[in-house]
């Protein structure tokens, strides 16, 4: 859709940003090889095509003023100071040569099979997807069809799934509807294109709205269970207490919510025996334990008969060996078996409401529209969809899309000097605990994790400052090892619709407290790899502020404590949505009431991570399940399921 001259202009662009630079040595390559020799260009000008029309438009009219001021002609540093110009003119146009340059940066080196990555030490796929049935026939309803039900559920992962398998076994007709598709073990391939653009939310890492933050859900039958990194940490202690006192959740101290806790556990498999530590999470526990500070390994929900750690390194984009315990296999199969059904692909556009409460949902599955009639609805669709369904519906009250937290995350990568082989085992195998929430800072303290090995979503990751020192860092990514600082936020941001409906969320960290919090994860991280031996520590920040082995130390520190935390500042990540529809006893803070049902809206029910009071300062998809099954109980006494007679089994005749 773009001109001849605009797409010739993107390729010089491209080519800017990953420039052939002679080296010698170059063993793979990565030097003397350019975005475009890659095809990066095109995958580019694939994903400008599938963008907005104000997008495309936007980004057009950058190449046209490229191309008028003479971009293809300039030397390779007149280029880099242009694009570092044009960024600075105005906030659209720093948005849009960001995404050019992240876009360059991903695909060059995510792109399968990719020649840099011996150069980073990465094998890539290490097997083809194997041959797996799916064990779900989901339904095809036709356009206009109706579909009855005592219960629907909109969205399977965490919440949505678990509430799907108790309602079902409690003898309630269920039907579960899902936005995103149906993969199995067949349909992973270990690449991290193939994982983002089909498993996660609008194609993968999503900015907000301000572009503050960058989101990762997951959208598929399963939800995020079916791709997130299996770390299980049961809901802390203290969160517990401040939503029974604070919110009204006054049976979440009790022993009653505990055997929630301690049956999800046990449904999904949690364990210890699958986390294996890589050399990079051994480097960092080295530097916690010599700080004197306290580290635990993960417990995971990984069936250990499975288990392979080369496999495991690879479950952010679907795991093979079927290991991974999600719900698609444990409580959306429970449901299946006791005859609930599943329509995946299928978008929900409104909750129907007859005489004030609950009556069925209105859904679009390609051009098709359905209807679904029920007397009982479950929003379930995770803490960015949940809000906008009821947002379009016009129900759940002021409250609704607000308290949005998510657990901002930066990042620290570190170079030891050696293979760090990050590639391999669990992303989550051990956690830095010594600062957590409850602990430390008033209950509002953080963690430091492990995140999922990539190559293009770190390069893209990694803030460009010249071609060259780009090139330089990627050069020994082998070395590296990667933590994340994830806070527990005080503060918060909303989910709001736009004019076409569609969810948009923002955030600012700019809530003291969690700035205060934020600058100490940073301080927290640098400290640990430099007592762990590291020989440069790179923030990902704009700058890449580097500090190198003989250093001043506290120095970078204080340099790294003057970084905005906001677009153009440090980069924030985001795994954990939670809080825009959130259960409380008051009607104008709060969408549900301390069981999960709208303050205003009978029959229409909160089922996931956007139910939580506030943040859970843990990894929430143990909480998010454990408020579900309890959320599951409260929906079978209000409508009185009972379990159906067992099906009869069928006569084999020989």
């Amino acid at each position: 859709m773009l001109t001849e001259n605009q797409i010739a202009t993107l390729r010089e662009l491209c080519d800017t940003v990953v420039p052939s630079i002679p080296k010698d040595p170059d063993e793979h390559g990565v030097w003397g090889r350019t975005a475009t020799d890659v095809g990066a260009d095109k995958a580019v000008l694939e994903a400008i095509e599938g963008m907005p029309p104000e997008s495309r438009a936007g980004i057009g009219e950058l190449l046209d003023r490229l191309e008028l001021q003479g971009f293809a002609g300039f030397s390779q540093a007149s280029r880099e100071q242009t694009l570092t110009t044009m960024s600075l003119a105005n906030r659209d146009a720093a948005i849009g040569i960001g995404a050019l340059k992240g876009l360059t940066l991903f695909f060059t080196y995510g792109l399968p099979p990719n020649p840099a990555w011996p150069q980073f030490g990465f094998p890539g796929p290490v097997s083809p997807p194997p041959d797996v049935e799916k064990p779900i026939t989901p339904l095809t309803p036709a356009a206009g069809e109706v579909l009855e039900a005592d219960a629907v559920i909109v969205g399977s992962g965490a919440g949505g799934g678990v509430i799907a398998g108790r309602l079902a076994g409690a003898g309630l007709r269920v039907i579960v509807l899902e936005a995103g598709g149906y993969y199995n073990e067949a349909d992973f391939d270990q690449t991290e294109l193939g994982g983002y653009s089909r498993f996660y939310w609008r194609g993968g890492p999503t900015p907000t709205a301000d572009y503050n933050l960058s989101l990762q859900a997951g959208s598929m039958l399963g939800g995020g269970t079916v791709i997130n990194w299996t770390n299980c940490l049961d809901p802390r202690p203290e969160v517990r207490e401040e939503w029974a006192v604070e919110h009204g959740l006054t049976d979440l101290t009790s022993p009653e919510f505990e055997a929630h806790v301690q049956a999800v556990r046990q449904r999904i498999g949690v364990n210890d025996k699958c986390s294996e530590l890589n050399p990079g999470q051994e480097s960092w526990r080295r530097g916690a334990e010599r700080l004197g500070w306290s580290w635990e390994r993960v417990e995971r929900n990984w069936d250990p008969e499975l288990h392979d750690p080369v496999m495991a390194g690879f479950m952010g984009w679907g795991d093979q060996s079927g290991a991974k315990q999600s719900t698609l296999k444990t409580y959306l199969q429970d449901a299946v078996d006791d005859g609930a059904e599943v329509v995946v692909g299928c978008f929900a556009e409104r909750v129907l409401l007859e005489d004030g409460r609950a009556a069925g949902v209105s859904a679009r599955r390609g051009e098709a529209e359905i209807t679904v009639r029920a007397p009982t609805v479950v929003v379930a669709a995770g803490a960015l969809e949940s809000p906008a369904l009821l947002l379009r519906s016009e129900i759940g009250g002021p409250a609704t899309g607000n308290y949005l937290r998510l657990h901002p995350c930066t990042s620290v990568f570190a170079d030891y000097g050696s293979d760090r082989k990050g590639w391999w085992g669990a992303p989550h195998a051990g956690i830095v605990d010594q600062f957590s929430p409850g602990v430390d800072d008033d209950g509002y303290g953080f963690l430091i994790e492990g995140a999922q090995y990539t190559t293009g979503l770190a390069a893209s990751a990694i803030p460009f400052t010249t071609a060259a020192e780009h090139k330089a860092a990627l050069a020994d990514f082998r070395n590296a090892s990667s933590t994340i600082g994830l806070i527990r936020d005080y503060g918060h941001g909303r989910v709001v619709i736009d004019d076409d409906g569609q969810a948009q969320p923002y955030y600012s960290l700019t809530e003291p407290r969690d700035v205060a919090t934020t600058r100490r994860a940073l301080e927290a991280q640098v400290k640990m790899h430099e007592a762990a031996g590291a020989r440069r520590i790179y923030l990902l920040a704009e700058g890449l502020p580097t500090w190198r082995l003989g250093d001043d130390l506290e120095a970078f520190v204080n340099r790294s404590s003057r970084i905005p935390l906001r677009a153009g500042g440090a980069r924030l990540f985001s795994a954990h949505q939670m809080g825009t529809c959130r259960m409380g006893d008051d009607p104008e803070t709060s969408v549900a009431d301390s069981r999960g049902e709208l303050h205003d809206t009978p029959g229409v029910w909160i089922g996931d991570g956007s139910a939580f009071p506030t943040a859970s300062g843990t990894n929430p998809m143990l909480t998010i399940m454990a408020l579900a099954s309890r959320t599951a109980d409260q929906i079978v006494a209000a409508v009185g399921g009972q379990r159906r007679p067992a099906k009869p089994e069928t006569e084999v005749i020989s």
